[in-house]
């Protein structure tokens, strides 16, 4: 469901809840139906930043082997995940404590910690010496084999939602292809651990306080819980829901820079669950994608006009993380 309203005199659309697509139409071989699923990709991408995609690659049994393995890592005790916290590489590889991470413009870490799958490299690609080995706990049987093939999974259907962006932004259709063959995207699994055993908390904590994501696109594989909301262009914070077979896809800041606001990079958070519920624990397993880091990030002239002047001074897609690290606290 959406309304129409008039801001400055311009037309906003605004949605009750974000738009669902079938990933299956823009593979279908029917050009009617992938012309109807790019318009639809790019019309929520500039209106909202969020969309819910179902046929997305991803089985039910995979994804319940993935969070079984992460909710059994997250109960093991400090001591043990500790041995995956790995020192100078901002956390982008194995584990990340409690609090360590916290949005850009606050100092207030979020309440949540996380463990990082990155970029495995098996075609001889030179660019894998810029990137940390992965590590998997050696507790968790399955952790490493599920973990490997999310991340193929959701990193083909990412390339295949660019593939269609790309369309849209009447750029080729593999425009983005070799921006990220074998790029520097991590899989994220979170744990909102129980507040109620969290010991004190900060009057402004939250799970995951407000924030757009660095990259260029988000995948989001169901959450265990509610929570998790966007801001909508009236300032009004709206729940994200997906059905069952659904993922939720969403605009990063990469690619809202890349096209000079063209595609919005929505602030979302993850609230605190209402107090009779702070006992229970919520996990939730993103797909950042990410490009390679010596990517372009110009802003598109295609994107650049009088009414819209270009918003951004040039920066490569390694740069822009680099900033962005620090500015959530995982760099020094």
């Amino acid at each position: 469901m959406s309304q129409v309203e008039f801001h400055d005199d311009k037309e906003v659309v605004l949605f009750d809840a974000i738009p669902s697509l079938d990933l299956a139409d823009f593979l279908s071989g029917d050009s009617q139906r992938k012309a109807s699923f790019v318009k639809g990709l790019g019309d929520a991408f500039n209106q909202v930043g969020f969309v819910a995609l179902k046929n997305h690659g991803l089985s039910e049994e995979l994804t319940k082997r993935l969070y079984t393995s992460y909710q059994d890592f997250f109960g093991l005790d400090i001591t043990t995940k500790q041995k995956y916290e790995i020192a100078g590489i901002s956390g982008q590889r194995g584990y990340t404590g409690k609090g360590k991470e916290h949005a850009k413009g606050r100092s207030t870490g979020d309440l949540k910690e996380f463990y990082h799958v990155g970029q495995h490299v098996t075609d001889g690609d030179p660019i894998k010496q810029e990137y940390p080995d992965n590590v998997f706990s050696t507790e968790i049987a399955d952790m490493q084999s599920a973990s490997l093939i999310a991340y193929q999974t959701l990193e083909n259907s990412g390339k295949n939602i660019l593939r269609a962006i790309a369309i849209y932004l009447n750029l080729e259709e593999n425009y983005f292809d070799n921006k990220v063959h074998n790029g520097n995207s991590i899989l994220r699994a979170i744990h909102y651990y129980p507040l109620i055993d969290a010991g004190h908390i900060p009057d402004d904590a939250v799970r995951a306080a407000a924030h757009g994501d660095i990259n260029l696109i988000t995948l989001l594989m169901g959450a265990s819980a509610e929570g998790l909301q966007i801001l909508r262009k009236d300032e009004k914070w709206i729940p994200v829901t997906a059905l069952p077979d659904q993922i939720v896809v969403n605009v990063g800041d990469m690619l809202e820079r890349l096209t000079n606001n063209r595609l919005k990079s929505t602030i979302h958070r993850v609230v605190n669950p209402p107090k009779e519920k702070w006992g229970d624990s919520r996990y939730s397993i993103p797909f950042f994608m990410h490009p390679r880091s010596d990517m372009d990030l110009t802003c598109l002239s295609s994107c650049i006009d009088e009414n819209n002047p270009k918003h951004y001074p040039d920066i490569t897609a390694g740069e822009f993380l680099s900033q962005r690290l620090a500015e959530i606290g995982l760099k020094k």
